[in-house]
């Protein structure tokens, strides 16, 4: 923990950059979670851990919100926001094997950025080069609280989009990753309104997959789930630009108070 506050400590440009500040704490890549928790388990090894340590058939929006919950600590909150959220990462990897392995860290990380960066641009918010430059240096804590060197992160977009290209080619989706897949897009236990809207959480989810891992797992996707995916994406677009930027960015300051209350309850246990 002692290290990710020294790493944390560190100035970030987000801090001096109101605008980038605002486009990091924006909920908008919320839409984009399932997408890059199926591109997580693409990795076996990560598939593997989640389908072996985690409680996915009985609560599948966990990962989700302990996802987010992490991004935003790391990303935007204080550096103890992002100390007490690596700590929790750090102890749910204890007994999974290979979960503290750099290269699926680093993996694990690059999916986190790809998916903002994508959901954003698909939800008619402009990302030009300069920006996704900024957002890529931002979420660098993301794997160096991970234990990423911080030379494994890709200095640059150019050097990211060569690692992506590289890592998607060498991705296998194997039956774990399949089986947790049928958990997080088909929830029998989960409460009802987490229910009632799978139905646009898949057809989202599935839609911003790249096309050979999408065919990887399987689904079914031809001209009809095109067109659904984009009328869903029009539909998305037209509520995001009638939600208020203060609305948008309350989901990070509710899953923080979460975490230290989890945080509280651990500590006094």
């Amino acid at each position: 923990m002692h290290d990710v506050c020294r790493a944390s400590l560190r100035p970030r440009g987000h801090d001096r950059d109101p605008a980038l500040r605002r486009f990091l704490a924006d909920s908008t890549p919320v839409v984009a979670g399932g997408r890059a928790i199926l591109l997580q388990i693409a990795d076996p090894v990560v598939a593997a851990g989640v389908r072996r340590h985690s409680d996915f058939a009985r609560r599948p929006q966990q990962r989700l919100a302990h996802t987010l919950m992490y991004v935003y600590a790391v990303v935007v909150g204080t550096p103890h926001d992002a100390a007490v959220a690596a700590a929790f990462v750090h102890h749910a990897h204890r007994p999974v094997a290979g979960a503290d392995d750099v290269d699926r860290q680093l993996w694990v990380a690059a999916t986190l950025y790809d998916s903002a960066l994508l959901t954003h641009r698909l939800l008619g918010d402009p990302v030009d080069a300069e920006r996704a430059e900024a957002v890529l240096r931002a979420y660098a804590p993301i794997a160096t609280a991970l234990r990423v060197p911080p030379e494994r992160w890709p200095g640059s977009v150019a050097a990211f989009e060569t690692y992506w290209t590289d890592t998607l080619a060498r991705l296998q989706v194997t039956d774990e990753a399949r089986g947790v897949v049928r958990d997080l897009l088909h929830p029998v236990a989960a409460p009802w309104w987490v229910r009632a809207a799978m139905p646009v959480e898949r057809i989202v989810t599935v839609g911003m997959l790249p096309e050979p891992v999408r065919t990887a797992y399987g689904f079914a996707w031809g001209p009809r789930e095109e067109r659904r995916y984009r009328r869903t994406l029009s539909a998305l677009r037209a509520l995001r630009t009638v939600l208020p930027g203060a609305l948008l960015r309350l989901p990070g300051p509710l899953l923080l108070r979460a975490m230290h209350r989890t945080a509280a309850r651990h500590a006094r246990a």
